[in-house]
């Protein structure tokens, strides 16, 4: 099923996009590489401390004197192994992701609409967003030790995407072609690039929960598990992106609901997809309320996260490809 309805207008941006593509796939393998040679060679070193905690951090008491609040004033020690090879990979996954742009652009430019109304075209712009918020992360927390764990789902993404499900850049089929439909999908490529990238300090974690467990136990950990950041600094990582992406995707779901209105006259209709993206919703709040009213930390709040990562996951592609066909998003 395709949903374009004829070729790219500009037959020069078509060959430019569709160029930038594989060279994007090739920096990115290159930088999955350099990442994982630093994740096995590198050094541990301590990380600097001070990244994750909140300005006003301390515990304080307000003018009620029976209401006080607790937070964290120091953070746990946290290594991870760095290597000046680490540095060169976040380098090259800067460049692609300056590739990707330029990518989303020409593509945009050839189809003369914005670039992300099937799923070839969402799938390289949620890979945009879960690699600017690898660069995030690796600025602001640190956590270039991460670089592994997110390119490796955006490489095999980007190579599906051109595998088996690419179309030529076109219009849109009458029912996309509505104001509230890149809203939406804006909304959902963003909080899904940042579900990805929380997904993925999810899984870490669990694998340095593991480690650390194994010390504890008095058993030596080798290879890559053992060389892994602290569990704590992981948690607080893919929780801070959970609190980042969650109110994003509670408004995709809305303009969902509100282009659903203005293209088939009804706000829910049980759709799969939507009722899969309320499944998410409801999984990812339920993390977020445990975390925030009983302190629920460890695997049990993380294999929730993991959980609903999984259900979006599930949404975007399996849904997608059951009840649309391969090229339709919504």
């Amino acid at each position: 099923m395709t949903y374009t309805l004829a070729g790219p207008a500009d037959e020069a941006m078509a060959s430019t996009s569709d160029t930038l593509i594989i060279a994007m796939i090739v920096v990115y393998s290159v930088a999955l590489f350099l990442f994982a040679v630093e994740a096995a060679y590198g050094r541990r070193t301590e990380l600097r401390a001070g990244k994750l905690m909140p300005v006003t951090a301390g515990g304080q008491k307000g003018e009620d004197e029976d209401i006080h609040v607790n937070v964290r004033t120091t953070e746990g020690e946290a290594k991870a192994p760095q290597n000046a090879v680490g540095k060169i990979a976040l380098g090259v996954t800067g460049a692609g992701f300056l590739m990707s742009l330029v990518q989303l652009i020409t593509r945009g430019l050839a189809a003369e609409r914005w670039p992300w109304g099937n799923m070839f075209e969402f799938i390289v712009a949620m890979c945009l967003v879960a690699v600017g918020a690898l660069l995030y992360a690796s600025w602001r927390y640190q956590a270039r030790f991460l670089g592994v764990f997110v390119l490796v789902p955006v490489v095999l993404l980007l190579g599906i995407g051109v595998r088996w499900l690419y179309v030529e850049p076109g219009p849109l089929i009458p029912a996309l072609q509505s104001y509230w439909v890149p809203i939406h999908v804006t909304a959902t490529i963003i909080a899904g690039g940042a579900f990805m990238v929380s997904g993925a300090a999810a899984v870490t974690y669990l694998i340095a929960r593991r480690a650390e467990d194994k010390r504890a136990a008095g058993h030596k950990v080798s290879g890559v598990a053992g060389r892994l950041p602290s569990a704590e600094l992981l948690d607080r990582i893919s929780h801070r992106m959970v609190l980042f992406a969650f109110p994003i995707w509670t408004f995709a779901i809305i303009a969902g609901a509100i282009w659903a209105d203005e293209a088939w006259g009804r706000f829910w209709g049980w759709d799969p997809k939507e009722v899969w993206s309320f499944i998410s919703w409801v999984i990812y709040a339920a993390y977020l309320h445990a975390r925030a009213t009983g302190g629920w930390r460890g695997r049990g709040a993380t294999w929730i996260n993991v959980l609903g990562f999984v259900t979006v996951m599930f949404n975007f592609f399996a849904v997608n490809y059951m009840f649309s066909g391969l090229h339709s998003y919504a």
